[in-house]
């Protein structure tokens, strides 16, 4: 071997040895990314999701649509478990003041009723101060 052999084959052995540094870098930046979603993300949905509680079954009620039709709508109300009062009148006034006047047409699809069930449910968390987890339709019969 010669003098001028000897820094090339130096080179090429630390050559290799910085990508598996830089490998090894990358690896431990992506295990500590996963662990640190694993834990404080884990704790955020813990903490986000309320304990349910007691579930507000709601007498039945005809709402007139447009045209000559009516829905008769039955709900009940998943309540979270820190729920101060149960009192259904609210829920009813918002689901009047939605489905009123709405064209029967949309609520025969059932990708129709889900836009409106999702859409019921977030007034409801607003006027409940989210004390309302859900909304389940008990009765939807359309005439």
């Amino acid at each position: 071997m010669s003098v001028t052999d000897m820094p090339e084959a130096e080179e090429a052995r630390r050559g290799p040895s910085k990508i598996v540094l830089v490998g090894l870098a990358v690896v431990v930046l992506v295990l500590a990314a996963a662990a640190y979603f694993v834990v404080f993300a884990g704790d955020a949905e813990a903490e986000a999701a309320p304990e349910p509680g007691e579930v507000l079954t709601l007498d039945p009620i005809q709402i007139n649509l447009s045209g000559s039709h009516y829905l008769r709508l039955g709900m009940a109300l998943q309540l979270t478990a820190d729920a101060t009062h149960a009192d259904g009148s609210k829920a009813l006034d918002a689901a009047i003041d939605q489905f009123s006047g709405m064209p029967m047409e949309e609520l025969t699809q059932a990708q129709g009723r889900r836009a409106e069930k999702r859409e019921l449910l977030e007034h409801l968390e607003k006027v409940y101060h989210h004390e309302v987890m859900d909304v389940f339709f008990t009765e939807f019969v359309m005439q």
